[in-house]
């Protein structure tokens, strides 16, 4: 049977030919360890790093390309942000549609440092909440359960106003919207590789801006500075510890290139076409719960559920008769099914890409509708 794959909020499928051919180099011509060694290969090896960092800066507008530091995923980026970036006793505004990467580092904060939360729907309640002892805004830039997008540039305004750490998990904005850390006031730039950025999965980045301070919550191996007795404080080695992951790293690159080469603009006018299409027909399908951003901007991102039908099971009927690949269940952001009214269904997931295409779309559709009509 022929798949149709809609999950691209979790890893994006396929991957462009460059990026396999980026991994298989990282395995076969760049697998010495970059950092660890003066030999010819450890320095190549290095060097190819050393280019994707500065396609990073570039692609996120970063003035100092030493500033970004390569992590597994957005999860480790975004533990060093909040559990090393956020003073002990202060206040944090977050959102009600986070994923567990950012709400459980917070509420460890929260139990372990003092740290008390505020939790918002979008960006329009932050400043209203605002108080004496707020340092920081967290906010996930693309919802992963129902696509609600918030405008990190009026945030990024805010953050400036009342002089606030800005942290932004863009695990699903990263390479479908364009994000600026000047422009926009970013402080810290939490990513992950493999969704759409097209890299492969176990790469990641941090990103700080000039003068934001961390504390590394791991350390270990750099390869230089090594009879210091703890972590380095200069970047990137102040967060990077241990072996790099130089396939990853240079699948990251090539799927940069890649975006460059297509135009991010493109990808995003095609992504947002599925989109539209595939909310305009399901508005007029009986039966079927729709859940939309809760901003004017939404995502390529939608959760739905069929009336008699649990998440689990319509994901499972849509997999095993029509070949369609989605997610259900509560997509690790189980504070943005509480908000949604789903916390105890659970939702099902589709997430589009810039591979899939309209007649996948409308194949989607059919079936969502025969499924209904046999209810």
């Amino acid at each position: 049977m022929e798949t149709y794959y809609f999950d691209n909020s979790a890893t994006s499928c396929p991957k462009p030919e460059e990026v396999y051919k980026a991994v298989e180099a990282g395995i076969k011509d760049y697998n010495a360890n970059p950092g660890r060694a003066g030999h010819r290969k450890a320095l190549e090896s290095g060097k190819k790093i050393y280019e994707v960092r500065e396609k990073i800066a570039k692609f996120f507008n970063i003035e100092n390309s030493l500033n970004i530091a390569f992590t597994a995923n957005a999860t480790e980026s975004l533990n060093f942000a909040i559990k090393g970036g956020i003073p002990t006793g202060s206040h944090v505004i977050t959102t009600n549609f986070e994923h567990n990467s950012v709400l459980r580092p917070l509420f460890y904060m929260q139990d372990e440092k003092e740290v008390s939360l505020t939790f918002v729907n979008t960006y329009k309640e932050i400043e209203e909440n605002i108080k004496s002892s707020t340092k920081a805004i967290v906010v996930n830039h693309i919802s992963n359960v129902n696509g609600t997008v918030q405008d990190i540039e009026k945030i990024g305004k805010i953050c400036k106003k009342y002089n606030l750490l800005f942290i932004l998990d863009a695990s699903q904005s990263a390479g479908y919207i364009d994000i600026d850390m000047e422009r926009d006031n970013i402080d810290i730039l939490c990513l992950t590789g493999h969704k759409s950025l097209f890299g492969i999965q176990g790469i990641g980045a941090i990103c700080l801006k000039e003068g934001v301070k961390i504390i590394p919550v791991l350390e270990g191996g750099t390869g230089s500075f090594s009879k210091l007795s703890r972590q380095p404080k200069e970047m990137p080695e102040l967060l990077e510890a241990g072996t790099p992951n130089t396939p990853g790293i240079l699948s990251l690159g090539a799927g940069i290139d890649f975006i460059n080469r297509i135009g991010l603009n493109k990808i995003k006018e095609h992504e947002d076409i599925l989109t539209k299409r595939f909310i305009k027909r399901l508005r007029n399908i009986d039966k079927i719960k729709l859940y939309e951003s809760f901003t004017e901007n939404q995502g390529p991102v939608i959760s739905l559920n069929i009336e008699g039908i649990e998440s689990s099971d319509l994901a499972q009927i849509l997999d095993e008769e029509f070949g369609i690949l989605v997610r259900a269940g509560y997509h690790c952001a189980p504070l943005a099914h509480r908000t949604m009214g789903t916390y105890e269904t659970g939702t099902v997931r589709f997430s589009f890409g810039y591979f899939n295409t309209e007649e996948e779309i409308d194949y989607a559709l059919d079936a969502l509708k025969n499924i209904t009509l046999q209810i």
